[in-house]
């Protein structure tokens, strides 16, 4: 029987998008299935809706940052390292810049310009779209054959790509729905699991500073019976109502397993200074407020949200008037400075996380080609595998890494059998 479409791709995220752009340029006739009404929602939120498209590094520095299965993408990131991915934007007309860390961001500052241009390169492949959901593969004899949808259609194809990202942020579509489709068609779900996450705290402190965003400080992370930190970066840090969140604070999280009572962290307030350049800069300050409150002294030092509380840690009265506090007392408020303390108590629900580890069993899937070993023709792609990074711009390049694959393999004229055929 003879099909309308070589291909069909459920999910039109970054996965999806790339897959279904790559397979119509080599010569595949392709579907896009999106249950949402825009592509790429999730896309749209990256980086505060900035977009992190990429990190600009080697594939062997990109590797170094993979928290799962990072031998999977030895392949993948070689055939579309981020050198690729940063040519390709700028061939479809979006600048883009490298800030810190190599974090790699269009010139706008919108996310909506990677969007839109992926969108138009996927539509001018000659690639349809349909807005519905996908709630079942149709399968036969050990091979796909299409996909049934939520109003009772059925679509046929011989090659069908699960790109459905993974469960982290429901509102982008990002459900879970591909984890369920693959089971059906015989595969192992490594449970999903929170990665990228903010941190909920034991100290209710945080909550006074919420809102409140640390610039140039360094977080350090601890594991009990262990000498040398699990983590430790200079970067920015924000408080939440219920604890600690932002770029180093998400970091830190995938260094996290299950007892959170066993870690601590440090924040350092002033990195740039060593313990004695601190002490010294205390005292200058100190002398030039000689006369006033404790509490009204520290301006010049500390942000403001964060005065009252550390005053009250470092038990120093706050009316205490600067040229009585001890020589211990500022000792004790420079250490506190240099190694504010935060125990982990939570890590947020996983609908909350950036990206969600766990997924689809990689070990399952060919990284050749991202086709399945248990089904022919199905694919997978994205964050719906076992995959998962650190912040940085690098979950979002294992997406246009395994999406080019996957595309590659169903352009492929060999791949586009026909069902019903042997």
């Amino acid at each position: 029987m003879m099909q309308e479409y070589d291909a069909i791709v459920v999910g039109g995220g970054a996965a999806g998008l790339l897959a279904a752009g790559t397979a119509a340029q080599n010569g595949a006739r392709v579907l896009v299935v999106e249950r949402n009404p825009r592509m790429a929602r999730k896309v749209m939120i990256t980086g505060k809706g900035r977009c992190n498209v990429t990190n600009d590094c080697s594939e062997e520095e990109f590797l170094q940052q993979v928290c799962s299965n990072a031998k999977f993408l030895l392949g993948p990131i070689h055939r579309f390292p981020p050198a690729k991915t940063m040519s390709f934007f700028r061939a479809l007309g979006v600048p883009l810049k490298v800030e810190r860390g190599n974090r790699v961001f269009p010139d706008s500052d919108r996310a909506v310009n990677i969007v839109d241009a992926l969108v138009l390169s996927v539509k001018r492949a000659g690639v349809d779209f349909l807005h519905q959901r996908v709630e079942r593969l149709l399968l036969e004899d050990g091979e796909v054959r299409g996909v049934h949808c939520q109003d009772g259609t059925d679509l046929f194809a011989p090659q069908v790509l699960v790109a459905t990202g993974g469960k982290s942020y429901p509102l982008t579509g990002s459900t879970g729905d591909g984890y369920e489709l693959a089971a059906q068609a015989g595969h192992s779900i490594i449970p999903p699991r929170a990665s990228l996450i903010p941190i909920e705290t034991q100290q209710t402190w945080c909550r006074e500073c919420m809102g409140l965003s640390l610039k140039n400080v360094t977080l350090t992370l601890w594991e009990e019976k262990k000498k040398k930190p699990l983590y430790e970066e200079l970067g920015e840090m924000l408080f939440t109502h219920f604890g600690i969140s932002g770029p180093l604070v998400l970091t830190a999280s995938t260094f996290l397993r299950q007892d959170l009572s066993r870690y601590r962290m440090e924040i350092d307030l002033k990195p740039a200074l060593d313990e004695k350049q601190l002490e010294q800069r205390v005292l200058r300050d100190f002398d030039a407020n000689r006369n006033k409150d404790f509490f009204n002294a520290l301006s010049g030092l500390l942000p403001r949200k964060l005065i009252p509380v550390m005053v009250r840690l470092s038990e120093i009265p706050p009316e205490e008037k600067v040229h009585q506090i001890t020589r211990e007392q500022r000792e004790r408020l420079c250490r506190m400075i240099k190694h504010l303390s935060l125990t982990p108590k939570a890590l947020r629900p996983v609908e909350e996380a950036i990206v969600t580890a766990g997924g689809v069993c990689v070990k399952e899937v060919a990284p050749q080609t991202m086709e399945s070993k248990l089904c022919r023709g199905l694919f997978f792609a994205g964050e719906v595998l076992d995959l998962d990074a650190r912040t940085g711009g690098f979950n979002l390049q294992i997406a246009f890494s395994t999406g080019f694959v996957a595309g590659e393999s169903m352009g492929k004229k060999e791949n586009q059998y026909v069902c019903g055929s042997n």
